[in-house]
């Protein structure tokens, strides 16, 4: 998968998931989640750390939303949706002709996409819930890892 692009594409942080904005010397310059790609430190990172991070964090939230979601039914309903805008911004990235992944995996990770989309449709129409999509992210993250599947 191409990270840059992921990223590039995957606009997922949204300020007020982070408090209300600071201002004056109490504000430190990387506070905001937009400057975190201008660090030093962030230009190093592999592509392979770029994706891994951006599925632990939106999986992160899509649990939390999940485990809230009768008392913040929009923040979750939010939540799964930046799940599913992830999981579109892989497929599409994954159905490029240059993408450098084996053809195989490609078409896996967009069938992964395809249920993700289903799925989620089914949670919010009352008829499933989020834990499976939690393992795809998991295992998506573990296989970024090179730890692959235990068994």
């Amino acid at each position: 998968m191409n990270a840059a692009s992921i990223a590039a594409r995957a606009e997922f942080a949204r300020p007020e998931q982070f408090g209300p904005e600071q201002s004056g010397p109490e504000r430190h310059r990387n506070d905001h989640p937009r400057t975190e790609y201008a660090r030093p430190e962030a230009a190093a990172r592999t592509p392979r750390g770029v994706e891994y991070d951006l599925l632990a964090r939106t999986t992160q939230r899509l649990t939390a939303a999940w485990t809230n979601r009768k008392a913040n039914f929009p923040t979750f309903v939010t939540a799964l949706n930046d799940n599913l805008r992830l999981w579109s911004t892989l497929a599409s990235d994954v159905a490029e002709p240059t993408n450098g992944l084996p053809a195989a995996l490609r078409a896996q990770l967009f069938y992964l996409y395809q249920f993700t989309a289903d799925h989620s449709r089914a949670i919010l129409a009352d008829r499933g819930s989020v834990e499976v999509l939690i393992d795809i992210n998991t295992a998506v993250m573990r296989g970024l890892r090179g730890e692959g599947i235990e068994g």
